[in-house]
């Protein structure tokens, strides 16, 4: 068997708690998803699969039908309906149940209830409706783990029509002590603006709020609707300030370690800030002016060394050349993609040709291009 279905076994009874029992590493030769695991891993062909899997059905659907089935024998069966529903076999017959599971169990069992809800159902489903009293009961629960369960699920699948219903205990917890709540509520709110933006357009203050929160994980997850809202920036050039402010803490490496990649400061968020400042400063002197600093730093702290600053120093070019010139950055972008094109990286000299468009859309820059062809 692969090393990876062995770290699989091995993680899968932490994960989801199928075994209680202190110091419980590994699936058992006995446990029946680590025996399904196995048997589907040694097998030769999808007709075995197919029978396997259905036989594997047959007796869950039997044994969850059962009214002496346990919640925790419950729970060991709902897994095992996703794993078969993960392969793509549909497990219809336990959809109910699982939402029971979300309802009347425990913590363990709502977790695994809820997991599986948002696997087995999507935004339209019919059965949907029957979690929503759910949700609002654990939002406004004084467990942390319930309210961050229904939170997930809200970011994931809920029905539109039931947003206003829920949404009022969604902002509340935009206040929360919990660093974690106030993300998840983000997130959801996020989700909500995908799904349903016009209910949401008398909290974008709130949006704000949660962009100058002192917890980097909250500030990061409002600019996941910011990279949305400012694609029409009229509204939205007073925050430039911010950004500029957020991304010039990034590169300084004033956020966690635990946001570097390869000692890169934060590198994705980095990539936001500079998209979400590309559009800010478009066609805009007095706001372009505000991030010629800023720009000019991330391009320089960017050495070409990893595939991630190469992302980043691609960013910065795009930015340079969407907001209103300035002569000094435009030659320095200019010798980045130069860099790009005379790399004996093929993917490099890709990058550097499709940053050589965006420069050439911009007929006035010509002069600065000291690209080598």
């Amino acid at each position: 068997m692969s090393d990876v279905v062995e770290k699989t076994l091995t993680a899968l009874p932490a994960l989801l708690a199928l075994d209680s029992q202190p110091g419980a590493a590994k699936l058992s030769s006995t446990s029946k998803l680590g025996h399904l695991i196995r048997s589907i891993t040694e097998l030769s062909s999808k007709h075995e699969e197919e029978k396997l899997i259905s036989k594997e059905l047959a007796a869950i659907k039997d044994q969850i039908s059962s009214p002496n089935t346990t919640m925790r024998q419950m729970r060991e069966l709902m897994v095992r309906a996703m794993y078969c529903e993960m392969l793509g076999y549909e497990a219809d017959f336990v959809y109910i149940h699982a939402i029971k599971l979300a309802q009347q169990g425990t913590v363990l069992e709502k977790r695994v209830g809820y997991l599986a809800v948002s696997l087995f159902l999507n935004e339209s489903h019919e059965l949907l409706l029957l979690l929503v009293n759910t949700v609002l009961k654990d939002l406004q629960s004084t467990n942390l783990i319930e309210v961050c369960m229904a939170l997930t699920v809200v970011s994931q699948i809920f029905p539109k029509d039931m947003i206003p219903a829920i949404l009022p205990l969604v902002e509340e917890k935009l206040s929360h002590p919990k660093e974690i709540i106030r993300r998840k509520a983000v997130l959801a709110l996020y989700k909500f603006y995908l799904i349903a933006p016009n209910q949401v357009q008398h909290i974008h203050g709130k949006f704000r709020k949660a962009l100058c929160d002192k917890d980097p994980g909250v500030m990061t997850s409002s600019l996941h609707i910011y990279q949305q809202l400012i694609k029409s920036p009229a509204s939205y050039k007073d925050l430039t300030g911010s950004f500029v402010t957020i991304l010039r803490q990034v590169v300084g490496g004033k956020l966690p370690l635990d946001f570097n990649f390869h000692s890169v400061p934060a590198p994705w968020l980095q990539i936001q800030l500079l998209r979400i400042l590309s559009l800010l400063g478009r066609e805009d002197q007095s706001t372009s002016e505000l991030m010629y600093e800023v720009l000019d730093e991330s391009l320089r702290r960017a050495e070409m060394n990893h595939n991630i600053t190469y992302a980043i120093l691609y960013e910065c070019v795009k930015a340079i050349y969407t907001i209103h010139p300035k002569a000094d950055l435009l030659e320095k972008a200019a010798r980045c993609i130069g860099n790009f094109v005379l790399s004996p990286k093929i993917n490099l000299k890709y990058l550097g040709k499709d940053a050589t468009s965006i420069f050439l859309l911009k007929p006035d820059n010509l002069h600065n291009l000291t690209v080598c062809t």
